[in-house]
């Protein structure tokens, strides 16, 4: 088989792009984003993009690198948090925004990946969120229909991968990424460590190669805490009790 390794961030999204593009980005908070990737696209200079994640970075981190360059038109999402720049786009009418409550979020891209074009969830009835979208009842109760999520290109990172695109995620760094890569058309991956191939075991793998068209090694990745709270360390078992 064929590797799908591919030397750089650059040369992983090369001919992939274009403006106007649905991009999926994983990582939840500042754990499990594609920091490499996203990089990349800002040097790209790839503009109108619809961006598919569940925030949109933090101030200088992640799509927030974006955000800030005038990449990015429209954000569907579950998180604005503490991004300033995100939440002074989005009121100032510069930067569209669908927000999702997060777990219709994870089930939209999941359904995209199985080919489950529509589906129904209590949540969000009588609110804002089912504004525009049809609401039936079952068996008493009225549920909302949500629509799938794909997109033209999904990018993932992975703690491990080897060349046949198979990747296993470390803890919460998993999230949303398994599932944004099987609803991309296309699935970059990059990943702190890359194996031979036959390395992984094959009951760790969390994502197929068959959902991954290329794979890059990252580097650099700052591993920040997004609050980091701290107290003195106690000077004796007195001083703690």
């Amino acid at each position: 088989m064929q590797s799908k390794i591919f030397p750089s961030p650059s040369a992983a999204l090369a001919g992939l792009l274009f403006d106007g593009m649905t991009i999926m980005s994983g990582g939840f908070g500042l754990s499990g984003n594609p920091e490499n990737l996203i990089v990349a696209l800002k040097e790209a200079g790839v503009r109108g993009l619809t961006v598919i994640s569940n925030n949109c970075g933090a101030d200088g981190f992640g799509l927030w690198m974006l955000l800030n360059n005038g990449q990015i038109r429209k954000m569907i999402s579950s998180y604005v948090g503490e991004n300033k720049l995100f939440e002074q786009l989005y009121q100032s009418g510069e930067l569209e925004l669908e927000l999702n409550p997060q777990g219709t979020l994870a089930e939209r891209i999941r359904a995209g990946g199985a080919g489950i074009p529509a589906f129904y969830t209590k949540t969000g009835v009588g609110t804002v969120v089912a504004e525009g979208k049809p609401v039936e009842s079952f068996d008493g109760e009225l549920y909302v229909r949500e629509r799938w999520l794909q997109s033209d290109l999904s990018i993932v990172k992975a703690w491990k991968a080897d060349p046949e695109g198979n990747l296993v995620f470390r803890k919460t760094a998993r999230n949303f990424n398994p599932v944004m890569a099987t609803a991309g058309k296309v699935t970059v991956a990059e990943a702190e460590i890359v194996v031979a191939a036959g390395e992984l075991d094959p009951d760790a793998i969390h994502t197929p190669g068959i959902y991954v068209d290329r794979v890059i090694q990252g580097s650099g990745y700052e591993k920040r805490i997004e609050r980091l709270t701290t107290r003195p360390r106690p000077t004796s078992l007195g001083a703690a009790l």
